[in-house]
């Protein structure tokens, strides 16, 4: 198939597109990723997992401490109740706050670096995968390829296409947020000192803190609740805001970067991730409510899973199995469904005040917990996570996948 413009085209430009097209791309395959936008670009979604480390080394990125922040640990907050838990995150692996402009657009030029063509602000409009090859029509022209990998994010390209997307419902349903730039207050100093996300619990949903390089703020809150008639949109963030004291105390003098923004949050699965000659990653196979910043890590490690297992097909000539991805299922469900059973514990079971907070009287849970929130989930060893998946609920999702 040597005739073809290239062995594999990635539509989508982000972490995980990046991720896919890099790994390809230095085992020597011809690579083309196609983006709509233009990088650099703002995106929410800023903190990082430590579990995510060994594949931005594999990537070769090299963090520039000046432009990311260590991140060290993760808080846990209940103002009106006065109680709060911390889980350090910070070991083997060292994750990071990241300003996502600057990472993805980090994560793209290092693909270029790697090899691999990179057009940008290009929109593809149609793809035709055959038994023989894949043709992507676009905007500008059209390409012909061995195998496309869909990284396009919750505009999901493959899992409309193909009318697989199902929404999980009850999980946050809305995001409202900003940044703050000059955040000088002493009261923020130890935010910058440890790095650490706080979570803020509130009685409508949750906030995150994230402080980034050069005393900034990512500040957002996520409504999974709303009372009858209550204030929406910006009025609703700055209630809530002014409601907390140590956003009040942070954020004294601090400078709002841009308007309060908001965003859908609907959680989704794709029950078609992959298929004749092509593979769905990152947000494209599915989304999850941010709460636990999974967004980043399984894009890199879903990414990760699709390129090893393309490579050896593309060696082999044998890419046009439309089964080829099956044999790394159980791996994909064990990940996302733990981070998603883990999530609506937290909406729906009081987990953060029931384990949590009580956390620090069982060594084993305190551990279970944080090898969740660090993105530990495929060693089989964690006694929380095999709860979270053998309840009823978790037992028949994994049966419906089977079938």
């Amino acid at each position: 198939m040597n005739d073809l413009d290239h062995d594999i085209i990635v539509a989508g430009g982000g972490p995980a597109g990046t991720t896919a097209a890099t790994l390809l791309a230095q085992r020597g395959h011809r690579v083309l990723l196609i983006d709509r936008d233009r990088h650099p670009r703002f995106h929410i979604g800023e903190s990082m997992l430590p579990m995510s480390e060994p594949v931005f080394k594999r990537l070769g990125i090299r963090w520039d401490k000046n432009e990311y922040l260590p991140k060290n640990g993760a808080e846990f907050i209940d103002e009106a109740a006065g109680i709060s838990v911390r889980f350090p995150l910070a070991g083997q692996h060292q994750p990071f706050q990241v300003e996502r402009a600057k990472f993805d657009h980090m994560m793209l030029t290092n693909a270029e670096s790697h090899g691999v063509e990179v057009h940008q602000q290009e929109t593809v409009m149609d793809v035709a995968c055959d038994a023989d090859k894949v043709s992507v029509r676009t905007d500008r022209s059209t390409y012909w390829a061995r195998y496309l990998i869909d990284a396009t994010g919750r505009n999901a390209l493959m899992g409309r296409r193909n009318k697989a997307i199902r929404r999980i419902e009850n999980l946050g349903k809305f995001s409202l947020y900003t940044h703050y730039g000059e955040v000088n207050a002493k009261a923020a100093d130890t935010l910058f000192e440890t790095g650490d996300v706080k979570i803020l619990i509130v009685d409508i949903g949750w906030f995150w803190i994230i402080p980034m390089a050069g005393r900034r703020l990512s500040v957002g809150l996520v409504v999974q609740k709303e009372a009858a008639g209550q204030q929406r949109g910006p009025a609703l963030f700055e209630r809530y805001l002014a409601a907390s004291p140590l956003l009040t105390a942070a954020l004294q003098g601090a400078v709002r970067e841009f308007d309060i923004r908001a965003e859908a949050d609907f959680s989704f699965t794709n029950e078609i991730r992959h298929g004749l000659r092509f593979a769905c990653c990152g947000d494209a196979a599915g989304f999850l409510d941010p709460v636990f910043s999974s967004g980043v890590f399984l894009a890199v490690k879903t990414a990760e899973a699709v390129a090893d297992r393309l490579h050896v097909a593309l060696m082999e000539n044998s890419e046009a199995n439309p089964d080829l991805h099956r044999v790394d299922d159980a791996a994909y469900q064990t990940g996302f469904n733990s981070m998603r059973f883990f999530v609506e514990r937290f909406y729906h079971s009081g987990l953060v005040h029931n384990l949590f907070f009580v956390a620090e009287r069982s060594k084993e849970l305190r551990e279970d917990i944080l090898g969740l929130l660090a993105g530990d989930l495929w060693t089989g060893t964690n006694d929380f996570q095999r709860k979270l998946l053998g309840s009823r609920q978790a037992r028949k999702l994994h049966a419906d996948c089977a079938r």
